[in-house]
């Protein structure tokens, strides 16, 4: 067990020391994009996802709390500790896909425990589609640039525009 974690801590040190070359950083803009237009397509179909007026009041504030929790909060644990770098894994799938799903009931999680208020939200199978879409693309950047950055990244992104453009806060 004390190798296990050992093994993890490494890993999460080198997801933060570490920062990506160009082609990482290419990557990190197609996987982002299609994460970004995958949730789009779930969120936008489903109603879940509307074009509100911009919800600036408080805005400085948000985008260093959604960096906090979830971006770091939440990437951390999950793919800071749980997804390998291409150098400790040929392929991401086997660590990716059961990390994904814990991460996408982790909200369900959240919702009887530190956050229920946000059960008309993340209830919703359609948010938890997206949840899982985002899991996908922060643990395939991660693994790919060995970086937590990028992942910590797209995570921000994706939870700003729904809180600020997409009607996040009215649900």
């Amino acid at each position: 067990m004390r190798g296990v974690i050992e093994r993890m801590g490494r890993r999460l040190w080198a997801s933060l020391a570490t920062w990506p070359d160009a082609a990482g950083w290419a990557y990190v803009a197609g996987v982002g994009g299609l994460t970004l237009a995958g949730m789009a397509a779930i969120g936008f179909s489903t109603g879940y996802y509307a074009v509100h007026p911009a919800l600036t009041a408080g805005l400085p504030g948000r985008l260093v709390s959604v960096l906090i929790a979830p971006g770091l909060g939440e990437e951390v644990p999950f793919r800071g500790l749980l997804v390998p770098s291409r150098q400790e894994a040929p392929s991401p799938w086997r660590s990716l896909v059961p990390v994904t799903i814990v991460f996408t009931l982790w909200h369900v999680v959240e919702v009887f425990t530190v956050l229920p208020a946000a059960r008309g939200a993340f209830l919703r199978w359609d948010f938890l589609a997206c949840a899982a879409t985002l899991g996908v693309g922060c643990g395939l950047v991660r693994w790919r640039t060995g970086s937590l950055w990028p992942a910590v990244g797209l995570h921000w992104l994706a939870v700003t525009i729904w809180q600020t453009w997409l009607g996040g806060f009215t649900l």
